[in-house]
């Protein structure tokens, strides 16, 4: 019964590759074409071998969230347009760690963070500025996602409790959370199905 599993699974799946015409194939002297294929022995027997691109499958959506394409293709966007950032801030989070830990002084240290401070707004404050309200939030969730750490933690480590607060009260007058948790499998579903796809490269 394995066997013949084994020989449909066969026919189904691979010798269709021998009907189709690859780009690079060559042609023999006969005018077929004629390539190469991987193989694999198991259990003795041996099975042409051709790696399938990795396949997603998502569970039910929370009923909360809604499912609308126009909205989906913009969050699309959006999330495109931020997710770079997230990157940047936690590979820098990570630098800016590892540095501190050679300063022994905290003077040094404060020095430092003072610094990199400034050559940060110097880089990227052009950038910021262009980001809409909504990027802004997402931009927000997405660093708690890669960090580990809201915003409001962040500032708080590195800035101290009275610039956290005064940071997360001018947030709030605008509508955002600097304390926002992202929540991947709740109010963040759809944000981290886009993620997992842009990850897998297939967005």
């Amino acid at each position: 019964m394995l066997r013949l599993i084994n020989i449909l699974l066969f026919n189904l799946l691979f010798v269709p590759l021998f009907c189709q015409v690859p780009p690079a194939a060559a042609a023999d002297t006969a005018g077929g074409v004629s390539y190469l294929l991987k193989s694999a022995t198991f259990d003795g027997q041996t099975y042409p071998y051709v790696e399938l691109k990795e396949i997603t499958i998502y569970g039910k959506m929370p009923r909360q969230v809604r499912f609308d394409y126009r909205r989906h293709a913009r969050m699309v966007y959006n999330i495109r347009r931020v997710y770079p950032y997230a990157l940047i801030v936690r590979d820098e989070l990570g630098r800016v760690n590892r540095l501190l830990e050679t300063m022994p002084g905290e003077r040094d240290q404060r020095n430092f963070l003072q610094q990199y401070e400034k050559d940060i707004f110097r880089e990227y404050e052009d950038d910021m500025r262009k980001l809409t309200f909504t990027q802004g939030k997402i931009l927000l969730k997405l660093i708690d996602r890669e960090t580990q750490n809201t915003s409001y933690d962040l500032i708080r480590q590195y800035r101290g409790k009275f610039s956290a607060a005064f940071w997360q009260g001018i947030a709030r007058i605008f509508g955002a959370n600097l304390k926002a948790n992202y929540d991947p499998t709740g109010e963040d579903y759809l944000i981290e199905q886009i993620l997992i796809e842009i990850e897998a490269g297939r967005l």
